[in-house]
């Protein structure tokens, strides 16, 4: 064979699958969600009314949809002071006080995760960072759940515990008891 037949013949199986690739594969614009979708998706609000232990109101939290994940920022009363407290989402968004909010179920684990960021194979969609309260009882934050979509969690709660998570204690932190929670709406 000769030099020039060979290296045409060279050209010509490179160029092959590269050929039935572009004829066979979806074009770039065919597999992204059209604008609209996504503006849809971003920007999707839903709010969180805070109760306490007693049902008495005692905050609230608005969660936005970002690129990154869901924003939460929440204002809550009536905690103790200048304390660490930790923050979840649960299961269910039933805050019943009469069960001190145990009817919120454990923390949301779509994945069956392991509890905590410390521990190996955490921490599950529903853990967040502790929140400091200042000296009047009260958080106000932004935190920021890149584990979940505001669709994954709407009929949910977000939890205020009386202690802090230590980010390893299965299956839930050892954070204590329940003081404030908001179903997510």
């Amino acid at each position: 064979m000769t030099r020039p037949l060979a290296t045409c013949l060279v050209f010509a199986a490179l160029a092959l699958p590269v050929a039935v690739s572009a004829q066979t594969a979806p074009s770039p614009a065919s597999t992204q969600q059209p604008a609209t979708q996504q503006a849809a998706t971003t920007g999707e609000t839903a709010t969180a009314a805070f109760v306490d232990g007693s049902g008495n109101p005692a905050g609230e939290a608005q969660l936005r949809q970002t690129p990154a994940g869901v924003l939460i920022h929440l204002k809550v009363m009536g905690l103790p002071p200048d304390h660490w407290v930790a923050f979840h989402i649960h299961e269910t968004g039933t805050c019943d006080a009469a069960t001190h909010h145990e009817s919120a179920g454990g923390h949301f684990n779509p994945t069956g995760a392991s509890h905590g960021y410390l521990a190996e194979g955490g921490p599950h969609a529903g853990d967040m960072p502790n929140q400091m309260t200042r000296p009047d009882g009260t958080i106000e934050a932004e935190v920021l759940n890149p584990s979940v979509t505001l669709a994954s969690i709407v009929g949910r709660s977000l939890m205020i515990h009386a202690g802090p998570d230590d980010y390893r204690s299965q299956p839930s932190g050892a954070a204590g008891d329940r003081l404030a929670c908001a179903p997510i709406r």
